[in-house]
């Protein structure tokens, strides 16, 4: 496997023990917080401007399929994954990944893609920072809601690298899911979310000219493996600290996170065109 310089390699084990943690903490694949890093070492490394985004955010994707397997089996030794839920979700999630990633997500420039990731950004951070309470009676939905649910999930995760916890957990506790529960479930299926969204990646990456060596598609291997190696230590303290202490505070600084991110995110984006 080609291997990059010594200093990308440090900064890509730093970044996969860091999005471990928060992976496992909130739920989420921890996609998005790749992208702006992962775009900067790909355009060191001199990949068309243009792709370097699109590679961003499969390869960042493609790195959850590790990360999910170490945090779902955290949460599932606390008895905490909702499997029911994971079963009825699957299906449409399956179908709206390979939509977004082996259709959409090719097509669409750069910058329309940059702009699309930067609102869902600005999106996620605010549904952190709100933490609406939902009505009680609410529930989660029958057959055909679960799928067209699971169909979004799918589709809006493949377009921006996420692995759906942004969405999943909020339309979980929207649906009277508990906090503990709708985080637990998410990392089981961030799974076939990112599996899904990697394979079509490669399917409809392949043409594409200029990537960097060590590309399988739009997937960067060596940028993926590292990461991957390092995320998957440390999402199990992420698991445990979420079962220990309270997870709301951290939520809304993490959400200034957010914020901060998909502002700096669009001003390159503005700039860039």
């Amino acid at each position: 496997m080609f291997l990059p310089d010594p200093l990308i390699i440090l900064e890509l084990g730093l970044l996969g023990i860091g999005i471990g943690f928060i992976a496992g903490l909130l739920g989420i694949g921890g996609g998005m917080l790749m992208v702006p890093f992962l775009m900067y070492m790909l355009g060191q490394l001199g990949t068309p401007e243009d792709i370097t985004l699109k590679m961003a955010i499969a390869t960042a994707m493609s790195t959850i399929v590790f990360t999910s397997i170490s945090s779902v089996r955290a949460h599932h030794k606390m008895q905490a994954v909702r499997w029911d839920l994971v079963k009825g979700l699957v299906p449409g999630i399956v179908l709206g990944s390979l939509i977004s990633s082996f259709g959409v997500f090719s097509v669409l420039k750069g910058s329309t893609l940059g702009y699309f990731f930067e609102a869902f950004v600005f999106f996620s951070a605010t549904q952190l920072f709100i933490n609406k309470k939902p009505k009680p009676s609410r529930q989660m939905p029958e057959t055909a809601g679960m799928m067209l649910a699971g169909s979004s999930i799918g589709f809006m995760s493949g377009l921006v690298g996420a692995g759906g916890g942004f969405i999943s957990v909020p339309f979980m506790v929207w649906c009277n899911i508990s906090i503990r529960n709708a985080v637990a479930t998410s990392a089981a299926l961030g799974f076939p979310i990112a599996l899904a969204n990697a394979l079509g990646y490669i399917a409809s990456g392949s043409t594409f000219q200029g990537r960097p060596e060590g590309s399988l598609g739009f997937i960067w291997i060596p940028g993926m493996v590292l990461i991957a190696m390092c995320s998957v230590l440390t999402a199990p303290i992420g698991v445990k600290v979420a079962h220990t202490l309270p997870v709301k505070q951290f939520s809304r600084i993490f959400a200034f996170f957010l914020y901060a991110l998909s502002i700096y995110m669009f001003y390159q984006t503005l700039t860039k065109t």
